[in-house]
């Protein structure tokens, strides 16, 4: 997959319709990489002009600012900011809820000013605007039950663009007992994905993953890498991962048009 750097585009004086944040997870984990895969997919499948930072992307600052450390998440964002600004960015997409709770709502004050989408949203415009169509069949019927990352539902109010893209598939929405405005916390937020969690009755991921279950769903989709993971190591804990998947809203609509 050959994908432009904004340095590349840059030299050859061209300007990409919108830059992908692609985030940590979703360029060192395993796992996320192949979310990074499928949203790279669906981009080029609809014509969009985009690029990448590459290496010269660094962490957003999140998980720095999530456990207490004001300084290093300034010192990061400051970075970034001053980077992107060289660049004249205006449009940021990202398949990270953190990266789009941190860039949308945190850097405006440090003066990085920018139009911030998450990319369920855009993929729902590019379906509006019809930059390309999908096809239902490959999920026409299973039950897919849908896991509210908090950064994307409860702290920005993103909850109709990820039902939507599922819907387009032609599949069965089952909700959680815990959903939308209401929606019950993975377990990674706060910086909480890089330690261990307290002692407690039960694990915030097992307790989640328990009520998806109770869905009864074949599918388990999320639209935060974070979020994937947790659900995925709740799923090991109950001996499920063979009999059900997650899967991120974009390698969903990616499989629906085998992309």
């Amino acid at each position: 997959m050959h994908v432009s750097t904004l340095a590349e585009l840059t030299a050859e004086g061209k300007k990409p319709e919108v830059l992908f944040w692609v985030g940590c997870a979703g360029s060192f984990d395993e796992r996320a990489k192949k979310i990074t895969n499928s949203f790279v997919k669906i981009l080029q499948k609809a014509g969009v002009s985009f690029a990448v930072l590459g290496t010269e992307e660094s962490c957003t600052g999140d998980p720095a600012k999530r456990s207490g450390n004001e300084f290093l998440f300034q010192m990061q964002a400051i970075a970034n900011i001053e980077l992107m600004n060289a660049y004249l960015v205006t449009r940021i997409v990202t398949t990270c809820p953190h990266c789009f709770n941190t860039l949308k709502n945190e850097y405006p004050s440090l003066g990085g000013k920018y139009e911030v989408m998450h990319h369920t949203t855009f993929i729902n415009a590019l379906l509006k605007e019809g930059r390309f169509t999908i096809s239902g069949s490959v999920y026409k019927g299973k039950r897919i039950t849908y896991h509210d990352p908090c950064y994307l539902g409860r702290a920005n109010q993103v909850y109709q663009a990820p039902r939507d893209l599922i819907q387009k598939l032609d599949a069965e929405l089952v909700e959680m007992k815990n959903c939308k405005s209401k929606g019950l916390c993975c377990g990674a937020g706060g910086a909480q994905m890089f330690k261990e969690p307290e002692k407690g009755n039960k694990n915030i991921n097992v307790e989640r993953t328990e009520q998806a279950l109770g869905a009864k769903p074949e599918i388990v989709a999320a639209a935060c890498p974070f979020c994937n993971t947790m659900l995925s190591d709740g799923l090991k804990s109950k001996n499920q991962e063979n009999e059900i998947q997650i899967q991120d809203i974009a390698e969903l609509i990616s499989k629906a048009e085998d992309l």
